[in-house]
């Protein structure tokens, strides 16, 4: 296994669209997967990856989930996923990138999802995410389509840097 290069945003990997994974039982995407899954433990801050945000053109995902009590955490791996709105209910809320470090911003996203797509063996995956789960697969398959979440921001004057932002939380101006 390894750790890899993360591409930061003005990378133009970062903003093609990924090639669907033909075989995803061959051992090379297994081995894609490793190395990713190496990587974000290594970063340590992270909650999902995409294989463009470590140069890899590909559609392949992996992202941790939490349950709704907040005491589990599953790590899923999905290939060419597919996302469907199922509620026009949006939220709106902080997220940030490992392609775009030290910054984070207000994005607005559809609260309820269903995905789906392939597992390592080749087994269609299914499952509807609602929350925070739901914007972290929606973050990181965004990646597939050369989209980072500064895309999606509807006002930009909520773009900060963690490490400024941090000074002024909770205090009054």
């Amino acid at each position: 296994m390894a750790i890899l290069k993360i591409a930061k945003m003005g990378h133009p990997i970062l903003l093609q669209k990924a090639k669907k994974v033909d075989d995803p039982t061959d051992p090379k995407i297994k081995t894609l997967v490793n190395d990713m899954l190496e990587t974000l433990d290594d970063l340590g801050n992270g909650v999902g990856l995409a294989a463009p945000q470590v140069h890899v053109s590909l559609q392949v995902v992996i992202f941790e989930t939490v349950s709704d009590d907040g005491k589990e955490a599953n790590l899923i791996t999905l290939i060419n996923p597919k996302i469907d709105v199922l509620t026009r209910e949006t939220s709106i809320d902080w997220e940030g990138c490992l392609s775009v470090p030290g910054l984070r911003g207000q994005v607005t996203r559809p609260n309820k999802i269903k995905y789906s797509g392939l597992d390592l063996k080749g087994n269609k995956i299914e499952t509807i995410a609602e929350g925070f789960n739901a914007r972290v697969v929606q973050h990181e398959c965004d990646h597939l389509f050369g989209i980072l979440y500064p895309h999606r921001m509807k006002d930009l004057s909520s773009l900060q840097f963690v490490s400024e932002a941090k000074h002024w939380v909770n205090r009054n101006e």
